[in-house]
């Protein structure tokens, strides 16, 4: 039986109660905050037992070849034995004053441990693309529960680095290229998990924007444009769902460590932003002792892992610095205390988790739900979609007939109902396996098309897939681009894939293609097919999924969270510093672009994007009317609503932005920004209630570093209404006020 029984049980034999128990130990009192209840823990703790929470432990089987005076014997058997075997890592509990041990397990879509299976939400970009953060939230409730369910209270979720390079390899796991809109869906995920007496993260702390060489890369960027931009998400995140965790990253940040970076982690986190969580480092992300914990790091999370293997927070290695004075008793309490608040705020300490069976039928649905309301439909040519009484379909290429696929690394969950392509594809090996999730396409077409004869072709032989294709009245090509963490990827299909897309529409003009992508990919067949549904990865019930979007049995609401680059020529950088080379090779990168990303730097450039954020197609259609916009006291206040002016009932999603009359003249780094978003379900001729929203001042502002303050400057802004970056069809005129206000948090 695991320690968190241990406490219980044996308070009980003792006649010890809770009511005792708060009156003796405070904090055990649930009336107090969770600031007091860990300040009165760590009062009570000795050192060895401060010392005991900022190290996580991974993989009892390297742990074992420590030396003794590094990890003692005690904690290497505790770890064998109470460690869940392929999770991420493993606090152990400190049984004399009932505070329990922290169960990490790896996260973005769902439970991540090797060998477990467990559901699969569609990827985070692909929620992201449903602008609607009650979806995230959902999805966050329910992984969380699974996670309860398998033994773990701590969740390694909540990504969101900013889609800065279209190419990086985990922008599957993070939620696009916009602070507002990042902030809104990675909050909604974390809300859930917490919701469920677990602990998240939010990561990766912060500008990690790159795999390639992403433990040796340099990233240099000014203060003002990582507000703007990177931080500004994390900092909208913060305020909406409290996380009781941040994940430091791998990269240097202007030189240095990210995990010992003091502009980041004590100055802006915890000392403006008023963080009171914990700082855990990325598995392998630390270099130091000293630094590291002066500088903000809180936990080393992982040890041994990930080719870092010095012991930098072992005790014989703090209890040193602390001796020699290179670490204060003030400065380990800290540490101490912001570990165990997130246990009492999330209520982890009062509502330990209990492994139980899990119900993977209705978690599947939810995941399913997520998919559905998330799918984009990118182009629909003469209404060739919906498909309704077709009598013949070819569905063609990417395993359409096994499954849909999913990211690799350290999101990667293993499926319930397991892996249809096991050990077929490359790589084998981390970021690999390539997993599919065990949801067929094509089947899932053949019951919601029971009439229709429908026919699968792998699309190696391209020959055989046109021959398919011209005896169909409609043909459906599926295309993959796998990504994982670790690895930069290109946007160009890898294979024959556009080949055998342009081939098969010159055979037949009905031609729909299915994207499973991680993240944005050129096309150059755009033009030459019917429709293009942009799947992303769509979870355990992808196939479903798409098939009741395909079919009309559910209507497409989702809009780009990422704009998707016509070129190469059109990136910020046309080449990723260190791509394709072996790790460990020190490499810098400039972000001269500063907060223009994604959307706002093609509004810079002048170009046009192949599909701009917040695209999205419906089967019918919808107009934003009622578009207003006031200022009072200095705040601007926007409402709208959306009508549906078709013959179908759907979801349609207003976006909102701001334009300055002359962005270069109040210092934005482009010329609008989206401030506000919402998504409604609306009966064919019918109007959706009013949407209503005070605009968050920072999205009007530029950062001004010689004062830690936010500005706006006076002066004239069209507040734009529409449904996508490119579609802004409405605006009214506001003026608003010179202002000034302190970056610090009240």
């Amino acid at each position: 039986m695991r320690l968190r029984w241990m406490v219980a049980t044996a308070l009980l034999l003792t006649g010890v109660s809770s009511v005792a128990l708060a009156q003796t130990q405070a904090w055990f009192d649930k009336s107090k905050s969770p600031d007091e209840r860990a300040k009165a823990a760590v009062a009570a703790m000795t050192l060895d037992e401060k010392l005991t929470l900022i190290l996580s432990f991974t993989d009892p089987d390297q742990l074992a070849k420590q030396p003794d005076s590094i990890v003692s014997p005690e904690i290497k058997a505790l770890v064998n034995k109470e460690h869940i075997r392929g999770s991420a890592g493993y606090v152990p509990a400190i049984p004399r004053l009932g505070i329990p041990a922290q169960w990490q397990t790896d996260a973005s879509i769902g439970v991540r441990v090797q060998g477990m299976a467990r559901t699969a939400l569609p990827s985070s970009l692909a929620t992201a693309a449903s602008f609607d953060p009650a979806v995230t939230e959902a999805g966050g409730r329910m992984i969380a529960q699974e996670a309860r369910l398998s033994g773990f209270n701590t969740f390694l979720a909540g990504g969101a680095n900013l889609a800065r390079e279209p190419r990086n390899g985990r922008n599957f796991e993070y939620v696009g290229e916009d602070p507002w809109l990042a902030g809104q869906m990675a909050s909604g995920l974390i809300n859930g998990i917490q919701s469920q007496h677990m602990v998240s993260t939010l990561k990766h702390f912060a500008v990690n924007d790159q795999e390639s060489q992403r433990t040796t890369v340099n990233v240099t960027i000014s203060p003002e444009a990582m507000r703007q931009s990177d931080l500004l998400a994390f900092e909208f995140i913060l305020e909406q769902s409290n996380p009781g965790s941040a994940m430091c990253a791998y990269n240097l940040v202007n030189g240095r460590w990210a995990c010992e970076n003091e502009y980041l982690l004590n100055k802006t986190l915890k000392q403006d932003w008023g963080f009171k969580g914990y700082v855990m480092a990325d598995w392998g992300a630390v270099h130091s002792t000293v630094d590291s914990a002066n500088y903000g790091l809180d936990q080393f999370t992982g040890f041994p892992c990930c080719g870092d293997r010095q012991p930098y927070f072992a005790p014989i290695n703090v209890k040193a610095a602390m001796e020699k004075g290179d670490i204060s008793q003030k400065r380990l309490d800290d540490m101490a205390q912001r570990v165990l608040w997130p246990l009492f705020s999330t209520g982890v300490f009062d509502n330990p988790p209990k492994v139980g069976s899990i119900d993977f039928k209705a978690n599947a649905v939810v995941s399913q739900k997520a998919a559905e309301e998330s799918l984009v439909l990118l182009k629909n040519e003469g209404n060739l979609l919906p498909l309704s009484g077709v009598k013949s379909v070819a569905m063609i290429g990417a395993h359409a007939d096994k499954g849909v696929i999913s990211g690799g690394g350290s999101s990667g969950v293993t499926p319930v109902g397991g892996n249809p392509l096991e050990g077929q594809l490359e790589p084998k090996s981390w970021p690999g396996p390539v997993t599919y999730m065990p949801s067929s396409p094509v089947e899932a077409l053949k019951a919601d098309l029971p009439k229709a004869k429908i026919v699968y072709a792998g699309g190696e032989d391209i020959a055989a897939a046109v021959a398919l294709a011209k005896s169909s009245e409609v043909a459906i090509v599926f295309v993959t681009q796998w990504m994982g963490e670790g690895m930069d990827g290109t946007l160009e299909l890898k294979g024959n894939q556009d080949a055998l897309v342009a081939a098969v529409a010159a055979a037949n003009p009905r031609t729909i293609v299915v994207v499973q992508s991680g993240g944005a990919i050129f096309m150059p067949w755009k033009d030459d097919v019917g429709a293009i549904l942009q799947a992303f990865y769509p979870g355990i019930r992808g196939g479903e999924a798409i098939s009741r979007l395909l079919t009309g049995k559910v209507n497409p609401s989702g809009h780009l969270p990422i704009s998707f680059p016509a070129s190469n020529d059109q990136l910020a950088h046309p080449t990723i510093p260190g791509f394709g080379k072996p790790d460990g090779v020190a490499v810098n990168i400039t972000y001269h672009e500063g907060a223009a990303i994604g959307y706002k730097w093609y509004d810079v450039k002048g170009y046009t994007p192949l599909f701009a954020f917040g695209h999205g197609l419906s089967y019918t259609t919808f107009a934003v009317t009622d578009a207003k916009a006031t200022v009072e006291k200095g705040e601007l206040t926007i409402s709208a609503a959306i009508r549906n002016t078709g013959k179908t009932a759907g979801k349609g999603v207003i976006q909102v932005y701001v334009a300055p009359t002359n962005y270069k003249a109040v210092g934005w780094e482009a010329p609008k920004r989206l401030v506000a978003f919402r998504k409604s379900a609306v009966a064919p001729g019918t109007t959706s209630g009013t949407f209503t929203q005070k605009i968050d001042p920072r999205l009007l502002a530029t950062y001004e570093v010689a004062d830690n303050s936010w500005r706006i400057r006076a002066g004239t802004y069209q507040v734009l209404f529409g449904q996508a970056a490119d579609d802004l069809p409405q605006s009214v005129m506001v003026t608003l006020p010179d202002l000034t206000w302190s970056a610090v948090h009240n």
